[in-house]
Order: C-alpha cells, then structure tokens, then sequence
C-alpha cells in the first residue's frame, strides 16, 4: 500500500534541509515541531478534544466515537498539505455516508489563514484551528502533513507523517468494512 511513499519518505526532510521549512512553518510551529512527539503508537488510545470547528459546531470524541475518524494536521503554506488535502476531501464526500468522521486541524499562525485557504480551495470538510489549549491537550505529532486514522473503539488504526498519494489516501476507506 505505501511503498511508493516510503520510496520518497525522505524528501520532506531533505526539504526542510534545503530551506522549507523556513518557508512553511510560522515560529510557534517551528518551536512546537522541536519538541512534538512521535507518531500515536498503532493501538494506542486517542483521546480527541473537544474544538471548535470554522463552521461553528464543536467536535470532540462524542462525535468520533462509534466512527472511524480521520484526523489530518495541515498548514495552508504547507506543499504537501496541498497535494494530500484535495485527496482528503474527496475521500471525506466518498465515505461520510458510510460513517467516515474527519477532523482536519490547521496549524496556520492565524485561523483566518487557514479559513481563506479552505474557502479558496472549496474543501467542505471539518476543519479546525488548533488553538495553544487543543495542542496541550492532543500535541501534534512531528511532521506535516500528519493523518492519524482513529478507529471505532478510540484506538489508532494507522498514523502517518508526511503526504500521503491518492492511493494511500483511498485505502482509508478500507477502515470503514
């Protein structure tokens, strides 16, 4: 499934290397990214927040429990994010009829950055900004972009850091038989 991601699982590294980073994450982010931790371990229980979404109702584990639920860190600057969020939207008009719950987290400097970049972009899944108290709460892990696949029971199904293809990114579906 992932073997032509982890063929290239170096470049956003060597990026970074080169400058990227610089250009795609804001200072706060770049101090958090310094000390975020790894991964959520596949099996381990994930606790989700309670935030509110840009287009107003909140969203928490009450609304992930009894779901399959991805959740996705982006940044609007971020060129990875832009290759992976078109593929994150088509999956969450695919699959929310069956269940699917999607919980994207911006960690743009401004939540406005973010709501702009969604409106341009027309992506109509649930999207958040994560506020200081939503990252002491549920840190984001090292990397961008970031999708962590939350099964029914609350424990990690599958997590990855940096983008996923189409193909990845379609076999989420597969969580939900």
């Amino acid at each position: 499934m992932i073997n032509r991601r982890r063929v290239l699982m170096t470049l956003p590294t060597s990026l970074a290397v080169a400058g990227w980073a610089g250009r795609t994450a804001s200072a706060r982010s770049a101090s958090a990214e310094a000390v975020a931790p790894a991964l959520p371990p596949v099996g381990s229980l994930l606790r989700l927040p309670t935030v509110k979404l840009f287009d107003g109702p909140a969203f928490g584990s009450g609304q992930a429990d009894g779901h399959v639920t991805v959740v996705y860190w982006w940044a609007s600057t971020c060129p990875f994010c832009a290759q992976q969020s078109p593929e994150m939207q088509k999956l969450w008009m695919a699959q929310r009829s069956r269940g699917l719950s999607m919980l994207a987290l911006s960690v743009d400097n401004r939540p406005q950055e973010a709501i702009a970049y969604l409106n341009r972009k027309g992506y109509t899944f649930p999207a958040a900004w994560v506020t200081p108290e939503f990252q002491r709460a549920l840190p984001k892990p090292k990397g961008l972009p970031v999708t962590v696949v939350r099964g029914r029971d609350g424990r990690v199904l599958q997590a990855e850091k940096g983008q996923l293809f189409p193909e990845d990114v379609e076999q989420i579906a597969n969580w939900l038989a």
